[in-house]
């Protein structure tokens, strides 16, 4: 996967508070990498497969680029295996 574009995805930079938690819902091997905004938190489909912690990679890289920070900004929390994992915004 390449770098994700910004204009391809929603500004998110609201949810870019230091401390914050980002629950996400993954769909891996996706058609389209997309990002979607629910009531629960967030959806994120990614066209990588679910292997050695590749789809996790890419989900990090679309969920920084979207928030308007860098990668090591953002750190996986809980769920590295399931599709429910919740991200965090690290303090500066």
């Amino acid at each position: 996967m390449g770098k994700p574009r910004k204009k391809d995805l929603p500004d998110l930079s609201h949810l870019a508070v230091p401390g914050q938690d980002i629950p996400v819902r993954v769909s891996p091997k996706a058609r389209k990498n997309t990002i979607t905004v629910t009531e629960f938190g967030l959806k994120i489909s990614v066209t990588t497969v679910p292997e050695n912690g590749k789809a996790n990679d890419a989900v990090l890289d679309m969920l920084a680029t979207a928030l308007g920070v860098a990668p090591s900004q953002v750190e996986l929390v809980r769920g590295a295996t399931a599709r429910d994992k919740l991200f965090r915004v690290r303090v500066a």
